[in-house]
């Protein structure tokens, strides 16, 4: 790669031809301070509060988005600069709620961490606020347009990394704000609720629905009996909600902490990630044997089915009838545990805490509920059980291990992997794998469909039929592939998409800030979790078998399929 030299700060330093400013001051520890600029989003240089001095340049310049070139001499430090940022952050402020105590993004907002960096303690401009109504119009996300700085981000990732172009800037001048086609709520809009959005923006303008006060209720009702499931990916990352930095594996201090909260039972989604691969595979393996709809798509991902539903529900008989693993559990929560514990269904609160804000809305789906109300009650982010760990003063770091609740805690590493793009069909190549042979699997590790590759393709032999599996990750992604299925050019048995980049472990739900480095780290301890249980592949755990014989019958079976499956439908919004 061609490099230029070039000059930072009196430090000179080679760089690659094709470099910013911004990259290149990176590289030598320079940092300067940025707000619509993001690692893996297309850069537009909007904010100006990365303006730097270039030596024979008539104006501050964007160090985003300005080239290096041969003999640049650059200085980020000046006083003119330093005024120039002050200004652009007071700017900013003077039309900012100075709401920051009780924002649910305080002490992690990127506005606020610029303004004390820049030493800002008096914005000396006071003029006309804009004013807009809170968007709350649907299950998952809270858009608050008057913290909007108007960075863009949620723009880029939702058009460049999910390709469903939700928002766009709408008006001009002062009037000027971020909202989807004809300032529709988001419960009108085509969005999936991913919260790719609320992942990339960096102030609170765009957060998770706050379920925690519903949450603290129930579990101060002694009437009400409130179990809690946690998702693979919760484990991996809530370490980074309460400063225990990235890489760590905090399995035992969450269950621990879930049980100093106040729940009646903690248990792990990984059982019925399990379960989940009990009946999508038993269901591939009867699509492949009698002709039914192929390529078959797991349906875990309810951003990724929101997607489908919305911009592709011609293709909707492709995807599994197989409920998320979430729904599963809440689905046995209130049929199964109610009945093996005795305990009224309508007294039973079922909480989840889950990576993904679409999850919020999944629950919420009427087609996922029973005659006692919804299968799962609420929906907690990694980011809200976080804040509620914080509010009771608990030393979580310090806290001892302790193990899930049995039986519906008990869980293999095949159930944990479903945390990481490529786990479902690891998981499920695992045990459709061994169920059409009938023999044990030399080799259960699958890496051809791991890592962050946005797409990965994979063969597996089974007992003479090559089996062609595909996975992809992001909504950006899942559109090429299903365009594939349209044209007729899609050769696959079986697919996992997840809407997320990484899948769950970069969920909208999870701590941020989050970046490409930080999803690898979560993904590698999801795999360490993996090859740490005792039992590796779902249809080996003792619960599973316990439950389809005395409970659920077989795999697919009638009662199975009435309580653990459902179909999806199209939706109708602009």
């Amino acid at each position: 790669m061609e490099k230029v030299n070039i000059t930072i700060d009196g430090q000179k330093v080679q760089v690659a031809k094709t470099a910013t400013i911004l990259e290149a001051a990176s590289q030598i520890g320079v940092k300067i301070p940025t707000l619509c600029y993001h690692p893996e989003l297309r850069p537009e240089g909007a904010c100006r509060v990365c303006m730097v001095e270039v030596e024979g340049a008539r104006t501050l310049v964007a160090s985003c988005v300005y080239p290096v070139n041969e003999g640049m001499v650059v200085r980020t430090n000046s006083a003119a600069i330093r005024e120039a940022r002050k200004m652009v952050v007071e700017l900013l402020l003077a039309n900012h709620p100075p709401d920051c105590l009780s924002c649910q993004r305080n002490l992690n907002c990127e506005l606020q961490s610029i303004a004390g960096d820049l030493g800002i303690r008096k914005v000396r401009f006071d003029g006309e606020r804009k004013k807009y109504p809170l968007d709350d119009s649907n299950p998952s996300l809270v858009r608050d347009q008057e913290k909007c700085i108007l960075c863009g981000r949620c723009i880029r990732a939702c058009s460049e990394r999910q390709g469903v172009h939700v928002y766009s800037f709408v008006n001009r001048g002062f009037t000027t704000t971020v909202a989807p086609a004809f300032n529709q709520g988001l419960d009108e809009a085509a969005c999936t609720y991913c919260g790719q959005c609320a992942a990339v923006c960096p102030t609170g303008a765009i957060v998770e629905k706050d379920d925690t006060a519903a949450v603290w209720q129930a579990l101060s009702d002694p009437s009400k009996h409130v179990i809690v499931q946690t998702a693979p990916s919760v484990r991996v990352a809530l370490g980074e909600a309460l400063d225990m930095g990235h890489g760590r594996i905090v399995t035992g201090q969450m269950v621990a902490a879930l049980r100093r909260l106040g729940f009646d039972r903690v248990f792990d989604t990984d059982f019925s990630a399990d379960l989940t691969i009990l009946e999508e595979g038993h269901e591939f393996i009867h699509r492949l044997n009698h002709g039914g709809k192929l390529p078959m798509i797991t349906s875990c991902s309810p951003g990724w089915v929101n997607f489908i539903e919305l911009f592709y529900p011609d293709l909707l008989d492709h995807l599994s009838t197989a409920k998320s693993p979430q729904q599963m559990f809440g689905a046995l929560v209130k049929t199964y545990y109610a009945e093996t514990a005795g305990i009224d269904p309508k007294d039973i609160v079922s909480v989840s805490i889950m990576p993904c804000t679409a999850k919020k809305a999944e629950a919420a789906r009427e087609e996922l509920a029973t005659e006692g109300g919804q299968d799962v009650d609420y929906v907690l982010t990694t980011r809200e059980l976080g804040r509620m760990i914080r509010e009771t003063g608990m030393d979580f770091a310090n806290l001892p291990s302790e193990e899930f609740d049995a039986p519906m805690g008990i869980a293999t590493g095949a159930g944990v992997i479903f945390g990481a793009t490529g786990g479902v069909m690891e998981a499920a190549l695992r045990t459709v794998a061994e169920v059409v042979t009938g023999k044990p699997l030399e080799c259960i590790e699958f890496h051809g469909v791991r890592g962050l590759n946005g797409m990965k393709e994979a063969e597996v032999a089974l007992d003479g039929t090559v089996v062609k599996v595909a996975v992809a990750h992001t909504l950006a992604n899942a559109r090429i592939v299903l365009d594939k299925i349209r044209r007729g050019e899609a050769d696959y048995h079986f697919i996992e998409i997840m809407a997320c980049p990484g899948g769950c472990i970069g969920g909208g739900g999870q701590p941020v800030p989050i970046s490409a480095d930080i999803r690898q780290k979560r993904i590698d301890l999801i795999y360490e979790c993996d090859q740490s249980h005792e039992f590796r592949k779902s249809h080996d755990n003792p619960a599973i078998k316990e439950l389809y014989d005395t409970w659920l019958g077989k795999p697919n079976g009638e009662k199975a399929h009435h309580i653990l499956h459902t179909h999806y439908q199209p939706q109708k919004r602009q």
